[in-house]
């Protein structure tokens, strides 16, 4: 897996990490927890690198990746939008042919794996983690006051807000419909005091698939569960193994 090469349909390089699972890093069933990050991020912050120790210890291996424009992707970060990081997950799926795969997703990379699980049928779990829902009232919220080509997404130099990024979140509106269609388990973790995405977005995400849907509140957690990743790894990790 070392070896891994993925690339995106538009030939560009997605930057990933591999993490065995230290039980047996060739398992036989050849499972995978596939990792995605949310708006402007990368795959190498400390939640996700903190869940990545935690399925390794359980046995499980994960490839986090950042999406094309992010990190050390190749891309430019102002071709990003949800559609094309849809794309980029389908293409990191390709990548890896006769594994069984798993998807987590945070925030933005929540609302990917939505509508990336409701359409693709090799995500045989699905976890979202503070994933977005009401795109479109996001996107208002957070970057409706910001000019773009001009004004930077968060106050990060590199994310530069696009037009395309806000139109592409205004056709997608909401998760909603898609919701409903995921057939794989779910589990939506969401802490309840999240100062970006309202823990309302899982509620009605879950109400909205109610036979697939799991949702795990985190009392008192802020968006990327800070001083809270061993508590989300006690439910994430349990389930997956449960359920996948």
């Amino acid at each position: 897996m070392t070896s891994l090469e993925i690339h995106n349909e538009s030939g560009e390089r997605l930057d990933h990490v591999f993490t065995p699972g230290q039980e047996d890093a060739q398992a036989a069933d050849r499972k995978v927890v596939v990792i995605g990050h949310g708006v402007t991020s990368h795959h190498d912050r400390p939640y996700l690198t903190h869940l990545c120790d935690a399925l390794s210890a359980a046995g499980l291996a994960s490839l986090r990746f950042s999406f094309s424009g992010n990190g050390d992707s190749e891309g430019q970060f102002v071709d990003s939008c949800i559609s094309k990081e849809i794309a980029d997950l389908g293409a990191v799926i390709d990548a890896l042919e006769g594994w069984s795969v798993a998807y987590m997703g945070h925030s933005m990379g929540g609302a990917v794996g939505v509508m990336r699980a409701a359409a693709d049928e090799r995500i045989g779990a699905l976890v979202s983690l503070a994933g977005m829902t009401e795109v479109h009232g996001f996107m208002q919220r957070h970057f409706g006051h910001l000019t773009p080509g001009e004004d930077c997404m968060l106050d990060r130099e590199h994310a530069q807000l696009s037009e395309s990024f806000l139109e592409d979140a205004r056709e997608i509106q909401t998760t909603l419909p898609q919701a409903s269609q995921v057939e794989a388990p779910w589990l939506l973790v969401h802490g309840t005091e999240d100062e970006l995405v309202p823990f309302e977005d899982s509620v009605r995400c879950a109400q909205a698939c109610p036979h697939r849907a799991l949702l795990a509140p985190v009392e008192g957690a802020d968006h990327c569960f800070t001083d809270r990743l061993d508590e989300v790894a006690g439910l994430v990790v349990p389930w997956l193994v449960e359920s996948f």
